[in-house]
């Protein structure tokens, strides 16, 4: 069992929302999206290999981390939940939905994808980072598509702060989520949610552009799709009152 490290914020009898992260984060991404936890009951988490959570050893598949989910789910004694994930989290809420339905209430999906060929582009990652021994080798090719470079020049102290994350990042962690998100497939899946589902697109983003949403939103019945900008892929940072207000719209 992979039992996750996560943090609660809000209400005991507010809606729970599940908050997954990005590839080479932790919980603490979601800093911006706390003022939430005054309508809901917030559980953010660090998917394994992340943060605080456990490193078991890989491969990972999507499936894995879906499973861990369900775990922290059933340890809090959550019957269902809403879910928002972004990049990863994302992909992470799309396969929770398709095979988990039941646990599933509502779905907000930001700056994903449910297929991210080439698969050479990941296993090319994973290596530089088992190589270096560190995420430190990818860590500032990460950053520039993760953050528009106006908002970067302009708040160094959230660039610094995202890249501490992602040099603490378990190397083997990280390169294993790689490997997931190389054999990820979720194109089938999305035929099969039936949770109210938003999809939401940052402006600029270089990793999972808008054509990315596009498909999940015209493959999952009655979803609908926003585009927040200007915003790279980490649109939840860069642009956290257009998210928050976009997410707590789509959950009440």
């Amino acid at each position: 069992m992979t039992m996750l490290h996560h943090e609660v914020t809000g209400p005991e009898d507010a809606p729970t929302l599940l908050l997954g992260e990005s590839l080479g984060t932790n919980l603490a991404m979601w800093d911006r999206q706390l003022p939430l936890a005054s309508q809901f009951r917030l559980v953010r988490f660090d998917h394994r290999g992340h943060g605080g959570s456990t490193v078991p050893p890989g491969p990972y598949e999507i499936a894995d981390l879906g499973a861990d989910v369900i775990e922290l789910l059933d340890a809090l004694e959550i019957e269902r939940s809403s879910y928002c994930g972004i990049s990863l989290g994302g992909m992470v809420g799309m396969w929770l939905a398709a095979n988990a339905h039941e646990r599933i209430d509502r779905l907000v999906l930001l700056c994903t994808s449910a297929h991210m060929p080439p698969a050479s582009m990941w296993r090319d990652r994973a290596e530089a980072v088992r190589g270096a021994g560190s995420v430190e080798a990818v860590a500032d090719a990460t950053l520039e598509r993760w953050l528009r470079p106006e908002f970067a020049d302009h708040h160094p102290d959230v660039r610094a702060w995202l890249r501490s994350m992602l040099v603490e990042t378990s190397p083997d962690g990280y390169a294993s989520c790689c490997g997931a998100i190389e054999r990820m497939d979720l194109r089938a899946d999305l035929g099969r949610i039936a949770a109210p589902t938003l999809v939401v697109s940052g402006s600029d983003d270089p990793s999972t552009p808008i054509e990315h949403q596009r498909l999940i939103a015209d493959s999952i019945p009655g979803a609908k799709r926003e585009t927040v900008g200007p915003a790279a892929h980490l649109a939840a940072v860069e642009q956290p009152d257009a998210v928050n207000e976009l997410i707590a719209g789509h959950l009440r």
